[in-house]
């Protein structure tokens, strides 16, 4: 059994089969997710777990090259904001719809249970070389 990191089996498993440049969404409990992506859906109830503490072990896991998130969250949840602007050096901000889109080219989208608006970042893999 591992001991640390990501111990959802579902999620790990699917981590390990990303690559270079694949989008990972980490996602709201109501975003809208296509048909295409896998999904990993960590939701339990409102809130939980929070979009924060995905993102949080998700940055511990995977290399990051680039983000995107949805322009509106900087007035509407400005705590997700800041908390996307501190992580995500250089993180792209598009409208809504235009993120939304994003989600149908992802690899992975991972569902969490936060129950805030816009709560959503594109993720792009990149390498640790």
């Amino acid at each position: 059994m591992k001991k640390s990191g990501i111990l959802n089996r579902h999620l790990s498993g699917a981590l390990a089969r990303l690559g270079h440049t694949d989008l990972v969404v980490v996602c709201d409990a109501g975003l809208p997710i296509p048909e295409g992506p896998a999904v990993v859906d960590l939701a339990f109830r409102a809130g939980v777990p929070s979009f924060a503490e995905v993102l949080a072990g998700l940055l511990d896991e995977l290399e990051v090259e680039g983000a995107v998130a949805a322009r509106e969250v900087q007035a509407a949840n400005p705590e997700c904001g800041a908390l996307l602007a501190d992580r995500l050096p250089g993180l792209e901000l598009v409208p809504h719809e235009e993120l939304k889109a994003l989600t149908g080219r992802a690899r992975l989208v991972v569902r969490t249970g936060e129950a805030r608006p816009y709560a959503n970042v594109v993720l792009r893999c990149g390498v640790p070389f």
